[in-house]
């Protein structure tokens, strides 16, 4: 018989490797508890009693039992009782799901304050002030995340408030105003409402504890589950902590610390402290907190015991540590760790620095950075110039530049960014309910709050540029505009440019210039310490990795490009974009030729110009592998449109006799569906010669290159194979052609020929087509489309988004690799190709090749090589290697 499931567990019962049951906040006070480290006693409720509760509507009957139990324990521990009416235990709530959401419920402070336990509070510290915004507090949070009280009616009684006072901030509000600031508030849920404000706390506990299982399906934290791929079934655990306070004067306050800095990685203690508040202050950015490094002055004794314990964590958890602790009238007490959010730039560099220092292996290393990330520090910077003069400095709380127009409500950020307009969410301070704006924006922009408030934490966790507490600015989020120290107004739809590394926003669009680390990348040069440690981790994934990494190219420039950047070759080099421009005029001849001497001599005329293509491309990646794709669009892509043709044509007195021919021909051509019509190899065999000619101008560009010294290694790919018989055709096609010019130059050729696989019957037959072929190259592109059924551009521009909303998708299949139907496909293709040919070389040159999780799939599923942009190639490398790592280690996970 199986034990019963147990549902609340009290912080010393637990441990940092319970996270699933505990949730990241509950595993992490389990630990520090573990570790002697001053945590103020509590429990937390499992994630186990939030599926059951998720699952069918009401808590688990144990959990209720438990619960009161634990609270007992949590009572004789601090020698009060909740919500007692002389002293009372006050409480704590939050939400702690096993990853950091910022969607979930927000904390409820004080919960076991009433009207009558107020009173023994003010008694019991001495401090009747501190006892009734403590009360006012708990009304405000309470009715706002349990309720469901529109905040904003909290806030505006609080400005009026401040307003007939004269007051800049909350905390100048005297007694007086707190008690009828509380009373105002229970007004406001009673009209709201229709309800009291519960005055049992053992209501307030069981209501809060209730809440934040109800906030696993709010819209915020299902917004930012789809966003992060987190699964929709971990359900979330609840921390119930005895409340220290940080409001309690002077000698009181309260604090986000970290163990290096979030934004550069740089070593040393970062963060922020608020004398005389609670911890939400600091996070919510109600008032502009204090560097970390001036606890030094206020409190010295607390600086140094709390850099002991950052030091501790850092040194168990081997990285960085975002700690929250309070100072409670000169005692401190640490009240969260967690591994802390950090930039791109941070977290290279921490990783770096942590191997360097022997902390960490290279291959743990490298498992803590990702392409992801790589790929946003190679996005280009604003070139600054000395003319350039900010609107306003503030902190620079995640590095990046970005542009857009300001808009001051989330609202505003997702409806224009569904039209493709690039934003900058301004606000005073975020905060969660700011999720799909922050989601949307290129930047976001706030007056209040530093490196630790909700926008700063929220943004680098997202990788979206953000300057917080730009104290010049002042925002009007009615009027829509805000207004610089000078006086300049910048209203909604105004372009502003944010510079999320040196903490400045600007007037209008700067110019942008390219990144060091996109430089370092392309030179192999490091520049600093972000640059050496990028380039530090390439190094290590290039010597782990299984999987090449080649270019998607089609010009000598990008095959540059792609070589400096690390690409091995190139496995795709489209042909067709070699037949636009001015060379189109011999594409319509060979179309409209009315014998085979017309179009032998518009072939003719095309064979010196492919010649001369491939034989730069040829150069450029000398030495290495350059996979070249026979054409492969249909025909009619390369004549005029239809309908503009035909009105030209019927507008003209005396039409142009060509043109005529131009539609006639068009018309012939024209496919109900192009895409699955005569494209490809069907092509190739369909139109005498073009195949003949490619293949030639791909063998006399290799013999010229063998001429001047070089050493190419061209192969041949067939676009478009269903079956083996069109391949054996196509390759018997170009045998003869290469045969004819090894003969013609007296010189060998070694020119492999394969195909591309992109139709489900090719990899169903991929034993039979490996019989006539060299490689296979896995076209996920066309392999999803005709997998799925669907056209990607039409379907992205109509019922995409509603299938994402909806959950039909966790993530496009055109983004991501649909590992059950197109993965499938592909594990099935090189399974049986390489039963019937063991050296069958494969790899995948659809855009999926440089996409992280999908480069773990084809690590897991025996490829070669990814083929993918130039640009991508880095980050390929990056996550060819951690795939490697992680297979090794016996995991999937890519983070």
């Amino acid at each position: 018989m199986s034990a019963p499931i147990k549902y609340v567990y009290e912080f010393a019962e637990g441990g940092r490797d319970m996270a699933a049951l505990l949730g990241g906040k509950g595993a992490g006070l389990a630990e520090m508890t573990r570790l002697g480290l001053p945590v103020p006693p509590g429990f937390t409720v499992t994630t186990e009693a939030c599926k059951v509760y998720l699952a069918t509507g009401e808590e688990p009957d144990e959990l209720g039992v438990e619960a009161a139990q634990s609270l007992a324990g949590l009572e004789r521990a601090m020698g009060r009782t909740l919500g007692a009416p002389d002293d009372p235990l006050l409480v704590s709530v939050r939400s702690g799901a096993r990853y950091s959401m910022p969607g979930m419920m927000e904390t409820i402070l004080d919960i076991g304050l009433g009207d009558q336990s107020v009173t023994g509070l003010a008694k019991a510290s001495g401090q009747e002030r501190f006892a009734w915004d403590s009360y006012r507090r708990l009304i405000q949070m309470f009715g706002r995340t349990v309720m469901g009280v529109n905040g904003d009616l909290f806030e505006q009684a609080i400005a009026a408030r401040k307003s007939r006072r004269a007051v800049a901030t909350d905390h100048e509000l005297d007694i007086s105003e707190l008690v009828r600031l509380t009373e105002e508030f229970k007004d406001i849920i009673r009209k709201e409402t229709g309800g009291e404000f519960p005055q049992d706390p053992a209501e307030q506990l069981a209501r809060a504890i209730r809440a934040v299982f109800d906030s696993w399906n709010g819209e915020r934290a299902r917004i930012y589950r789809h966003r992060e791929h987190i699964s929709e079934d971990l359900g979330t655990a609840v921390n119930v902590q005895a409340m220290v306070f940080g409001n309690l004067g002077s000698d009181s306050g309260t604090g986000v610390a970290f163990t290096r800095d979030p934004a550069t990685g740089e070593s040393g203690m970062y963060g922020d402290y608020l004398p005389d508040a609670q911890g939400e202050d600091v996070v919510a950015g109600v008032r502009n907190a204090l560097p970390l490094s001036e606890l030094k002055v206020l409190a010295p004794r607390t600086y140094v015991e709390l850099g002991d314990h950052l030091r501790t964590l850092e040194g168990h958890y081997r990285d960085l540590c975002d700690v929250e602790f309070t100072v409670e009238r000169g005692k401190l007490w640490i009240l969260q760790t967690r591994v802390g959010k950090r930039t791109a730039e941070a977290a290279f560099r921490i990783a770096h620095d942590l191997r360097g220092d022997g902390t960490i292996t290279a291959d743990e290393a490298l498992m803590r950075v990702d392409g992801a990330e790589l790929t946003r520090l190679m996005f280009p910077r604003f070139e600054t110039r000395p003319t350039d003069v900010p609107l306003a400095h503030g902190v620079p709380a995640s590095p990046g530049a970005a542009v857009g127009v300001a808009v001051f409500d989330s609202a505003e950020a997702v409806r224009r960014a569904a039209t493709g307009e690039h934003t900058v969410l301004v606000r005073r301070e975020t905060t969660p309910d700011d999720l799909p704006g922050m989601i949307a924006a290129q930047a976001v922009l706030t007056s209040r709050g530093g490196k630790t408030s909700h926008a700063a934490v929220v943004a680098r966790g997202m990788g979206k540029v953000c300057v917080c507490g730009a104290e010049a600015l002042t925002v009007d989020t009615v009027a829509r505009r805000f207004t610089t120290a000078s006086g300049v107004v910048v209203d909604e739809g105004d372009t502003i440019s944010v510079d999320g590394t040196a903490g400045t926003v600007h007037s209008g669009a700067l110019p942008l210039t390219a990144s060091d680390v996109g430089r370092a990348l392309e030179t192999g040069t490091s520049t600093g310490p972000v640059t050496e440690a990028v380039l530090g981790a390439l190094a290590h994934a290039d010597s782990v990795r299984r999987l090449g990494v080649r270019a998607n190219a089609d010009t000598p420039e990008d095959a540059a490009r792609a070589r400096a950047l690390g690409a091995q070759g190139i496995g795709l080099c489209r042909t067709e974009h070699m037949f636009l421009g001015e060379r189109r005029a011999l594409v319509e001849a060979m179309i409209l030729a009315r014998d085979d001497t017309a179009r032998d001599a518009a072939l003719a005329a095309l064979l010196p110009l492919q010649r001369e293509d491939f034989t730069s491309i040829l150069t450029a990646m000398d030495g290495l592998p350059v996979t070249i794709r026979l054409l492969d669009p249909p025909l009619h892509e390369f004549l005029p449109d239809r309908t503009e043709l035909a009105v030209r044509l019927a507008s003209t007195v005396d039409p142009d006799p060509h043109e005529r021919e131009l539609l006639h021909a068009v018309e012939r051509m024209q496919e109900q569906n192009p895409m699955l019509g005569l494209r490809g190899v069907r092509l190739g065999l369909a139109v005498p010669g073009l195949m003949a000619m490619q293949v030639r101008a791909v063998a006399e560009a290799v013999i010229s290159r063998l001429g001047a010294g070089g050493c190419p290694h061209a192969e041949i790919m067939v676009p478009l194979v269903g079956t083996v018989e069109e391949l054996r055709l196509a390759r018997a096609e170009a045998e003869r052609v290469l045969d004819e010019v090894a003969a013609e130059t007296g010189t060998t050729l070694d020119c492999p020929i394969g195909t591309m696989i992109e139709l489900p019957r090719a990899a169903l037959t991929a034993g039979r087509i490996a019989e006539a072929a060299d490689f296979f190259s896995f076209g996920t592109n066309d392999l999803t489309q005709t997998t799925w059924g669907l056209s990607r551009d039409d379907a992205e521009a109509s019922f995409f988004p509603l299938y994402l909303e909806k959950g039909v998708f966790g993530v496009s299949p055109f983004e991501s690799i649909d590992q059950e139907g197109v993965g499938r496909l592909v594990e099935l293709a090189v399974e049986a190709g390489r039963d019937v040919n063991p050296r069958l070389e494969t790899g995948v040159c659809g855009e999926h090749g440089g996409d992280p999780d999908s480069i773990h799939f084809f690590h897991g599923a025996g490829l070669d090589y990814v083929s993918c942009s130039p640009f991508r190639i880095p980050a390929a490398r990056l996550e060819a290697g951690r795939a490697a790592v992680a297979a090794r280690a016996g995991t999937s996970d890519t983070r």
